[in-house]
């Protein structure tokens, strides 16, 4: 019995190591398998990516490149159709010009040119040409722009009220300026006609005599602004017409409020918040008329580029068209063209002080 015991007391000690060794440390053979598995997926991480998904890979690289040149030179692409023209049919020229100014050069040789400096330039004071189509131009224009404006500004108020079929009337005013020069022109001539013009003939009705519009000085100025104002009104109306829309309707409560009548709101509101629009419309209308040549050039076919018998209606654009084109002298032209450009310049400095003081006055 004693010898039983003490056997079966080892026994019970056995089963208790091998309890204890289900969490002891692994053995040696574990440790072998668990650095095989490391190594194995160490190799697969090292192993290259399937072909596919390196193909991806570089596809969405060179996509997010693309992309990133696209954010940076996009916006240049965009802009540079505009200066590639500019510089070939604005900068260009106006250098050319330039330098030709500076030269004796005829149209026929444009290569062989002759310095002769600032010649060409003291030659026009001496001009009474070029004084008379200077004349021409500061009177057509004064002629054009004033009416033109007032009703531009008239046809702008009446639009800016809620009239039945307003798109109507908006798209009948701008027809004018989508009118070919040409076209309108003819139509002009047709109607100022001496023998058989409507124009005369309304006259005539009136008992007025009939009136050489072509021949006559003021006449001729006359008949060519009127297709300046009929061609410029209806989109100067539409610029005005623009700008009164921002007018903020508590201006105009208020000062029907205050017992003020329409023409008073126009006057008082309108027209003051117009000040910069109108001083915009003036400079364009300015320089628009400094440029004027295609009415002048049709008004009279038969005269060409001579504004009339007696030069009654040539403007600077038709007397550089007679020095340049007619007269073949590409040097007097050159210097014409830039006396014009000098005359915008002194147009825009002017523009440009009147809106500061209009900035400071507000």
């Amino acid at each position: 019995m004693a010898s039983g015991d003490a056997t079966a007391v080892p026994e019970a000690g056995v089963g208790d190591t091998t309890g204890v060794g289900d969490t002891a440390p692994a053995g040696p053979r574990e440790r072998q398998e668990e650095r095989a598995e490391e190594r194995a997926e160490e190799r697969r991480r090292e192993r290259p990516e399937p072909q596919g998904e390196q193909r991806d890979d570089r596809r969405r690289e060179r996509r997010s490149r693309w992309y990133r040149r696209d954010i940076r030179w996009s916006p240049y692409a965009f802009i540079a159709p505009f200066f590639v023209f500019f510089l070939a049919f604005g900068l260009f020229p106006l250098l050319y010009t330039g330098w030709a100014s500076l030269h004796r050069v005829e149209l026929t040789a444009p290569t062989d040119m002759e310095w002769v400096g600032l010649r060409n330039f003291s030659r026009l004071l001496s001009d009474d040409f070029f004084w008379n189509a200077l004349k021409n131009t500061v009177t057509i224009g004064v002629l054009s722009t004033v009416p033109q404006l007032l009703m531009a500004l008239g046809i702008a108020h009446l639009l800016n009220y809620r009239l039945r079929g307003s798109m109507f009337f908006r798209v009948a005013v701008l027809t004018p300026y989508a009118t070919s020069v040409a076209a309108a022109t003819l139509v002009f001539v047709l109607l100022f006609g001496r023998d058989y013009g409507m124009i005369n003939w309304v006259l005539g009705l009136a008992g007025i005599d009939p009136v050489d519009w072509q021949n006559g000085t003021w006449t001729s100025q006359l008949a060519v602004s009127t297709i300046v104002i009929w061609r410029w009104t209806g989109y100067n109306a539409l610029i005005y017409l623009a700008a009164m829309q921002a007018i903020p309707d508590d201006l105009y409560e208020s000062a029907a409020l205050d017992g003020a009548s329409r023409w008073r709101q126009f006057l008082h509101v309108t027209v003051p918040s117009l000040r910069p629009t109108i001083l915009f419309t003036c400079v364009v209308s300015t320089i628009g008329a400094t440029q004027l040549f295609g009415e002048p050039l049709l008004f009279n076919g038969g005269a060409g580029a001579t504004g009339g018998a007696d030069h009654q209606f040539q403007t600077l654009g038709l007397y550089l068209y007679e020095q340049g084109w007619v007269n073949l002298h590409l040097g007097r032209a050159s210097a014409i063209a830039w006396t014009m450009f000098l005359i915008l310049l002194i147009i825009g400095a002017v523009n440009w002080i009147i809106a500061r003081r209009l900035r400071k006055s507000a």
